[in-house]
């Protein structure tokens, strides 16, 4: 019995063993894993900045009444175009009572002075006729005459305006409010019946309609600290609408902001060009556009896709692995030049003849290939 035992025992030993041999043989003899490879070559190559920011009108105007009251009548709508001096809306003057009391008083009073001094003058005239008064004094009878008539005639249009907003073809105050420049309405933030507050030196007063010039368009955005320092006024951008399918209009940079503003912890500068508007294309204030900014260029370099680059998690150097005769990698630090973001510019480091790996794409089969 011990001997049937010692004998299985052995068996099961000795097929361990085999078991543990031929899995070390197959793992040794497994096939290294084939990376896909890429040469080096040649293109041109463009850095580019791209500011993100909107398209505006160059000229854009807010009308504001110059007297309180409330809106009678709106004549335009958004979207219309109106030429200079075109009737915008009018406005109701709704007077305040307590100014139309003092108004009427100081009539009043205005007319008894007027009386009085119409009275003086009248009997100075008479003395004076008779040479019983001087020349002098019956001229200073009629300075004061003139000016209590004067004063009446102001009081009387201090009351006017202040009931009906505007003397009988004056053009002081007015409730009509005109197109200041020829455009189109972009706004009408007011309806018909809504009251409005005249514009002063307290106040800035209610917005009745905005016009724009939609001819000479402007786009602002805003560009990184980082990359502020490589742009110049006066230099040829592109300014791309994905509103419009993405169309491009050529701009000139006219403006870069002295002074950065702090957004989101990033320091970002404001940037102005002007875009060249094809009268055919109609574009509305307020769409959202990139404008692209060429830094530099090259023609005919040595590139690689950044995608093959790898670094030096210590030294953060660039490097990338090249196949050997052998079918094995060596690590070639390499030079870099400007890179569009996809394609970088190999200056020193590996020749157009190299195979570079794909570091992370497996080479495929040739099954799968076909």
């Amino acid at each position: 019995m011990n001997k049937a035992v010692k004998i299985i025992i052995g068996i099961v030993v000795l097929v361990l063993f085999v078991w543990v041999i031929k899995y070390f043989k197959d793992s040794n003899s497994k096939a290294i894993e084939e990376f896909k490879t890429e040469t080096p070559f040649f293109t041109s190559i463009k850095t580019k900045v791209v500011a993100t920011g909107k398209l505006n009108p160059e000229e854009e105007i807010e009308l504001k009444p110059q007297i309180a009251g409330i809106i009678d009548k709106i004549l335009v709508d958004e979207g219309d175009v109106v030429k200079k001096g075109d009737l915008i809306a009018r406005i109701r003057v709704v007077p305040n009572e307590q100014s139309l009391v003092s108004a009427r008083s100081r009539i009043n009073s205005a007319q008894l002075s007027f009386d009085n001094s119409k009275t003086l003058y009248d009997r100075n005239k008479a003395l004076f006729e008779k040479g019983v008064i001087s020349k002098q004094d019956f001229e200073n009878s009629e300075l004061s005459l003139n000016q209590a008539n004067e004063s009446l005639r102001q009081a009387q249009n201090d009351f006017q305006i202040i009931k009906q907003g505007s003397l009988s073809g004056g053009g002081s105050a007015n409730t009509n409010i005109v197109a200041q420049i020829p455009g189109t309405v972009l706004e009408i933030p007011v309806r018909e019946g809504d009251q409005v507050i005249e514009s002063n030196s307290f106040n800035a007063g209610t917005t009745i309609a905005t016009i724009a010039d939609m001819s000479k368009m402007i786009f602002e955005g805003k560009v990184d600290e980082s990359e502020v320092g490589k742009l110049e006024e006066g230099k040829d951008i592109i300014v791309v609408l994905g509103a419009i399918n993405q169309q491009e209009f050529p701009s000139k940079l006219t403006f870069v902001a002295p002074k950065g503003i702090e957004e989101n912890g990033a320091v970002q500068f404001t940037i102005k060009a002007d875009v060249e508007v094809n009268p055919s294309v109609k574009i509305r204030a307020g769409y959202s556009a990139n404008a692209e900014i060429e830094m530099e260029s090259k023609d005919s370099v040595m590139v690689v896709k950044e995608a093959l680059l790898q670094f030096n998690r210590f030294t953060e150097k660039p490097f990338v692995e090249v196949q050997k005769e052998d079918g094995t990698y060596e690590e070639k630090y390499v030079e870099l030049g400007i890179s569009d973001g996809i394609n970088v510019e190999i200056t020193e480091g590996v020749s157009e003849t190299d195979k570079i790996k794909v570091w992370n794409k497996a080479k495929e089969d040739n099954n799968d290939e076909d």
